[in-house]
């Protein structure tokens, strides 16, 4: 079900939908209150809602979808104002189970390539996942949409247009073979990272609703894949559940213990020395991973600062962002936690960290930031 004032926009969205072999577009309303009145007539698997509408919005119109369907999977489309995206992120805490930045004029809804395959890729994705998780048989495979140029460290492909929010061709991992897993390093932790992508938000504020008052002597620096003005308001919805300064992180600042730094939407953060100081740094580089900030430059610059003293986690997201990151990691003798399908929204991320064997352990949400504790507190 696609929900959007423009008229222009629905019959955008509903076509590049049905022209997906995988899906099907089986209603499209102007407005929140005519979706919620034909929602168990429709019976949508995944609804688009735009955030901004007449007569009813998003906002308004979620909690009342949910209730007539739980388990329906609603994916929040607005613009990048910081109204908008407060009122995303307040979405995903009312249970939306993603969002997507949509371009401010129909013209940009018309041209931009990454805003069709961002819709496409998280309908199918994370219908596909509901279905699983109901127990019905999943969609019809779905053409997959044709890789984007990689940026990756080493390629030889010209770098993808910039993109600030989650990879377009996300791989759902799930292990082929038995699960092998790292020793945890020996050495205490003295840097805490965090990566994530699609249902971080959510993942984040109850991770840090936990382990607040336990990072007291450790930086914590975190990727999560987001644009610009999306990353500086989940930075205020960290600080409000940590009780610790949370902020974007600023080109040049010092590391300090007990401080947060949130990589800034649309640029890489990563960190290194100026001097005798460990510092924060920002670049543009091309992307990676087609993300932009991406996890893997963050976790590899760390490594040459702090190698065994590492801990790192990855949490609920779409793609392979952080697998390469957390094997060198784990490599230069740090530890990986992963979270576990079960409790991600889309287990992608963490799924690849756990073929790529780079994993110390698999956790279910709720246990991880009780292991972050311990281990910041010299226990395993």
């Amino acid at each position: 079900m696609v929900v959007d004032d423009s008229v222009v926009v629905r019959g955008l969205i509903g076509r590049w939908l049905d022209e997906d072999p995988g899906l099907t577009v089986v209603a499209s309303h102007r407005n929140g209150k005519l979706a919620v009145d034909d929602l168990l007539k429709s019976n949508p698997d995944v609804v688009v809602l735009d955030v901004e509408m007449p007569e009813m919005d998003g906002l308004t119109a979620l909690p009342l979808l949910l209730k007539q369907k739980p388990g329906l999977v609603v994916v929040m489309a607005s613009t990048l104002t910081r109204r908008n995206a407060e009122v995303s992120l307040k979405c995903l805490a009312l249970g939306a189970a993603d969002y997507v930045p949509k371009p401010e004029s129909n013209s940009g809804v018309t041209t931009s390539v990454d805003f069709r395959n961002e819709v496409i890729q998280k309908v199918r994705t994370l219908g596909q996942r509901a279905q699983a998780r109901a127990g019905r048989s999943s969609a019809p495979a779905a053409r997959p949409a044709a890789p984007g140029p990689s940026s990756a460290p080493g390629s030889a492909a010209p770098a993808a247009p910039a993109r600030s929010f989650a990879p377009s061709q996300p791989r759902v991992a799930a292990p082929a073979a038995p699960v092998s897993l790292r020793s945890y390093s020996s050495v205490q932790p003295r840097l805490l990272l965090i990566g994530s992508s699609t249902g971080g938000p959510q993942a984040l504020t109850k991770l840090f609703g936990e382990i607040g008052s336990a990072i007291t002597n450790v930086p914590v620096l975190v990727t999560q894949h987001m644009p610009p003005t999306f990353t500086a308001i989940l930075a205020e919805h960290i600080t409000k559940a940590s009780g610790r300064r949370a902020a974007e992180g600023v080109h040049g600042e010092p590391l300090m213990p007990g401080r947060i730094y949130v990589a800034p939407g649309g640029k890489h953060m990563t960190i290194g020395k100026q001097g005798s100081e460990t510092v924060v740094l920002l670049n543009d580089l091309p992307p990676v991973n087609f993300c932009k900030p991406a996890v893997d430059p963050l976790f590899e610059s760390a490594i040459p600062l702090f190698g065994g003293a590492i801990l790192a986690c990855v949490l609920t997201g779409m793609g392979h962002d952080g697998a390469a990151g957390s094997t060198k990691i784990a490599n230069a003798g740090g530890s990986v936690i992963a979270q576990d399908e079960e409790s991600s929204v889309v287990w992608g991320m963490p799924g690849a960290v756990v073929q790529a064997g780079a994993a110390a352990e698999i956790l279910p949400l709720d246990q991880i930031g009780g292991k972050i504790i311990r281990i910041l507190g010299g226990r395993r």
